[in-house]
């Protein structure tokens, strides 16, 4: 479809309606709290704040990881932020995220807790913490530091560009949608030349750099994001397809991709999670109520 009328912006913009589409509730121009809501806190040192899109599923990965390798310190409640309803305008997610996105950590470990947020900010502080999934060889490090950023820098293409324009907004134009189309195409050819060469981002070592990408490349390529795997000839990737498979076999990942999940299978839900049997328990009465 190719847009029916030029818009001409005015000199001076206001916001005096909804910007349409799927999250034309939640999204305004000013920051702050809209509203008195205090969160809660659990048993475990860290506090995480989530929902497990492509940047909640970053952490919950991470944090399953380092529990994997038997850090005890990892331990974790991970309450829901459902943002469909505004969860994270609240006054106590405000607090520890004055820029209202998921995901937020309060790290209580220690005599006074404070807050992390930002999704790569939390990983390189995990990373940090417990000495895991950051190389130690100086090359290697700066290599996994520049692929964490580039997913940074990227992810808005895909996830606010290509994914609003092709999946949430309430028309379909043909501008924008080529425009991030041949920008996310271009990521994946970036991601596909480079593990060409390399088993993870980093060469052989499993990093925070592969959990910061695959939340959202790795499920692109398995047509888990936006309904446009055939669109993208996402097959053509096939050395994106292999690295996420390589990460979707790990326990961790098929474990952290759970934690907040509130659509799907009901088999790959965890709303929220605040032991390690909550996986078996609280799924297992999912599946049961959903027969």
């Amino acid at each position: 479809m190719t847009d029916t009328a030029a818009y001409t912006p005015p000199r001076v913009w206001t916001w005096d309606m909804e910007s349409g589409g799927k999250f034309a509730r939640i999204n305004r121009p000013i920051a702050g709290a809209t509203h008195e809501r205090e969160l809660p806190v659990g048993k475990h040192p860290l506090q995480l704040y989530s929902l497990a899109t492509p940047n909640g599923v970053k952490v919950t990965l991470m944090l399953e990881e380092l529990l994997a390798l038997g850090h005890p310190g990892a331990e974790y409640d991970a309450w829901l932020v459902d943002i469909g309803e505004g969860d994270q305008f609240g006054s106590g997610f405000v607090a520890i995220n004055p820029n209202s996105k998921i995901p937020a950590m309060v790290d209580r470990s220690g005599p006074e807790p404070f807050r992390v947020f930002e999704s790569g900010a939390i990983l390189l502080y995990l990373a940090e913490k417990f000495g895991e999934f950051v190389p130690r060889d100086p090359a290697t490090r700066a290599e996994c530091y520049s692929w964490l950023m580039w997913q940074m820098g990227a992810a808005p293409f895909l996830g606010g560009g290509f994914g609003h324009f092709y999946a949430y907004a309430p028309e379909r134009y043909e501008y924008p949608i080529n425009r991030y189309t041949m920008e996310v195409k271009r990521q994946l050819d970036v991601l596909d030349r480079h593990l060409a060469a390399h088993e993870y981002m980093t060469g052989a070592e499993y990093s925070i750099a592969d959990m910061a990408i695959w939340p959202w490349y790795g499920a692109l390529a398995k047509g888990l994001l936006y309904e446009a795997a055939e669109f993208l000839a996402v097959q053509e990737y096939t050395h994106v397809q292999r690295w996420t498979d390589l990460i979707a076999a790990r326990p961790a990942a098929q474990r952290g991709r759970m934690v907040n999940r509130t659509w799907g299978n009901p088999a790959s839900q965890l709303h929220e999670r605040h032991d390690a049997g909550d996986f078996e328990t609280q799924t297992q009465d999912k599946l049961e109520s959903a027969q």
